[in-house]
């Protein structure tokens, strides 16, 4: 009797083995216990989901060499990066049980086991909660047509793993030769050498030009070249395949230029591990023209230069040239050129010549306008205003998180004011916090991994509030970068 009891007891923890309960929320994940290696194993996860019905993720973290695709999403935004199968919803649907699926495929080679285990995260009273899922381990069922001895244990393969995801060896570096002044066509030519070894993705040249000068592009390499504010920048999504190439842009003086002095300063940014690394670019007295791998070997080596991981966005800084905008009377929308500009029609244009960064977002901050207390209000109220002030201003401040992320930008100010009583008003269901960034107190809501769901929950605060000039705001660890920027970065799509 007693074995018997022992035997029930086995099986209804199996039964519930998968299945978390917070309150009256369960996440219940079915997969075997199995995987057939290089084929695919379904998992099917239903979430039970209660009263939660805004803003949720669904998260599970893979080993290296396990690859994930969808099945089907439920209307979450499924993506797969960082070996990390997210799911996120903006609102979830209305059913009390949602189910959603997608193919998880560990290479042919490995054998030995694994553990999967995730989390399902949600908003409630403004408070992010998670519910953990119990790890489960799968025994991988090596493949019958590959030989035993060529055969790599799937822990084995994740140990080996980890040092490839540093800083590729060799040496990194850009150079600038210094620039050629061409007296036929009144302007500075400026070429630079990059020499990339081993990377593929999102890179960054980014040069402080001296103030009254406008820049076009001459050879890009298939990179993005943009000119504003005195920086003229080269982004690429994919870096060239070859080893190291060059590229170049001009530099035209405005009148009353002084063309005989000029000094530029230059960074190479790179991404590892989703971490922005900088490097300086140096300017050399040498020819970059008709390259051979030897000659750019002379060059690199006569100076070493060593990659630094920093905060993005470090540019030197300079007085900005006082420029005259002409905005194209078409640009009402956000534009398309965040992935392919060249093929956008709505362009800014500085001075009629030069092309400025395409700007994804084009909707104007809301400026809140603070009425200036008299003499008497302030003698009656500073005391407790700084009483208040002092106690909120920490619990009000936008932290700084690690990675990639996005929110929604709905109001700036150059005056603080008291958020609780103004930000009221509009009924907000989620926490609105603030920064201060360009000389502007700036206040968002949210934080989301992918555009399109900061995107969606933009649109979704225009329709619901008052705030119809809301838009998306982009960050990689804490540092406001261009959404632009944070789209190649993230390899992710633009929506309009």
């Amino acid at each position: 009797m007693i074995r018997l009891y022992i035997v029930v007891f086995q099986m209804l923890g199996v039964l519930f083995a998968n299945l978390l309960l917070t309150g009256d929320i369960s996440v219940s994940v079915n997969i075997l216990s199995q995987i057939n290696a290089g084929q695919d194993l379904k998992v099917e996860v239903t979430l039970k989901k209660g009263e939660v019905s805004g803003f949720s993720r669904f998260q599970m973290e893979l080993p290296p060499g396990v690859t994930a695709t969808n099945i089907y999403s439920a209307n979450a935004d499924f993506s797969f990066k960082d070996q990390k199968v997210r799911l996120i919803w903006l609102r979830l649907p209305e059913d009390e049980d949602i189910s959603f699926s997608f193919n998880i495929q560990c290479n042919e080679r490995f054998k030995g086991s694994f553990d999967l285990a995730g989390k399902f995260s949600y908003i409630d009273n403004n408070e992010r909660k998670t519910v953990d899922i119990q790890p489960q381990t799968l025994a991988i069922v090596p493949s019958p047509s590959i030989d035993a001895n060529l055969l790599v244990d799937i822990k084995d393969f994740g140990r080996s793993a980890l040092p490839q995801m540093g800083a590729p060896e060799g040496t990194l570096a850009c150079v600038r030769q210094k620039p050629t002044w061409h007296d036929n066509n009144n302007e500075y030519i400026v070429t630079l050498l990059v020499n990339k070894e081993s990377l593929k993705k999102f890179a960054k040249i980014e040069e402080l030009v001296p103030p009254g000068y406008t820049a076009l592009a001459v050879e890009s390499k298939d990179g993005v070249f943009t000119f504003k504010d005195n920086k003229a920048k080269f982004l690429w999504m994919n870096l060239p395949v070859d080893p190291y190439f060059t590229v170049s842009y001009k530099l035209i003086p405005m009148k009353n230029t002084d063309i005989k002095q000029i000094a530029i300063k230059g960074v190479f940014s790179y991404i590892i591990e989703d971490k922005t690394q900088t490097i300086n670019v140096i300017e050399k007295e040498v020819s970059l023209a008709n390259l051979t791998p030897e000659m750019v070997k002379n060059i690199l080596q006569q100076q070493t230069i060593t990659p630094q991981l920093v905060a993005q966005n470090t540019m030197p800084t300079q007085p900005a040239v006082k420029q005259t905008v002409v905005e194209n009377p078409k640009n009402t929308t956000e534009q398309a050129s965040a992935i392919d500009p060249v093929k956008s029609a709505n362009k800014l244009v500085v001075n009629k010549e030069v092309a400025v960064e395409p700007i994804v977002e084009v909707k104007p901050e809301v400026k809140i306008e603070t009425k200036t207390p008299t003499i008497a209000e302030n003698t009656l109220n500073v005391t407790a205003e700084r009483k208040v002030a002092n106690q909120n201003e920490v619990a009000d401040l936008l932290e700084p998180q690690t990675g990639l992320y996005f929110r929604v930008q709905i109001a700036a100010g150059h005056k603080p004011v008291n958020m609780k009583k103004y930000f009221r008003k509009f009924q907000l269901d989620t926490l609105v916090l603030k920064e201060k960034h360009d000389g502007w107190i700036k206040y968002s809501v949210g934080s989301f991994d992918a555009y399109k769901v900061a995107r969606d929950y933009r649109v979704h605060l225009w329709n619901t509030t008052s705030i119809n000039d809301a838009f998306v705001s982009a960050y990689n660890d804490g540092k406001r970068i261009t959404v632009q920027e944070a789209l190649m970065i993230g390899s992710q799509r633009w929506y309009q």
